[in-house]
């Protein structure tokens, strides 16, 4: 396994990031267009879903997310329509502290349909996407002030 610095940006000052392969045959993550802002990844091995089950699709990377950052990874937008799969998680959070020898990124996914769904090697399935974050320091307050919302789900009605 080798580590490969990586601009996860085609601007001349975008942010080096360490990615390490599981196995080397297979290409880097890239951005598929000049204006994604997502890059693709790569299943590292042919995976079958049973009908109705939840499974983990190896991603073949491991990343070293820079700090101030959080990796989010995303099924690409065709999944559902062409895999019959989802993300049950809705998106998965790679934390900047993930990254040792078996923090490799797997892409949990369901199956939707009644009939086994193999995911090949070397599809692309998810995207990663990089974003900015800030810690939280808490400040502990009695109360908010006056009430302006009706609770959860209180601006939602139909017409």
């Amino acid at each position: 396994m080798a580590i490969v610095q990586v601009k996860t940006s085609k601007h001349d000052n975008g942010m080096h990031v360490s990615i390490q392969r599981i196995d080397p045959t297979l290409p880097l993550p890239k951005y598929e267009t000049a204006g994604a802002v997502g890059f693709d990844l790569v299943t590292r091995e042919t995976t079958t879903i049973a009908a109705g089950a939840i499974g983990l699709v190896p991603g073949n990377v491991i990343v070293k997310v820079p700090e101030g950052y959080a990796l989010l990874i995303l099924p690409r937008s065709s999944l559902p329509r062409k895999k019959s799969l989802i993300c049950p998680h809705s998106l998965g959070v790679i934390d900047g502290d993930y990254h040792g020898p078996k923090d490799e990124i797997f892409v949990q996914v369901k199956n939707i349909s009644d009939q086994p769904v193999t995911v090949e090697r070397g599809e692309r399935i998810a995207q990663g996407l990089f974003v900015k974050v800030e810690t939280a320091e808490w400040q502990e307050v009695d109360g908010h002030g006056a009430e302006t919302r009706g609770g959860f789900g209180s601006t939602g009605s139909h017409v």
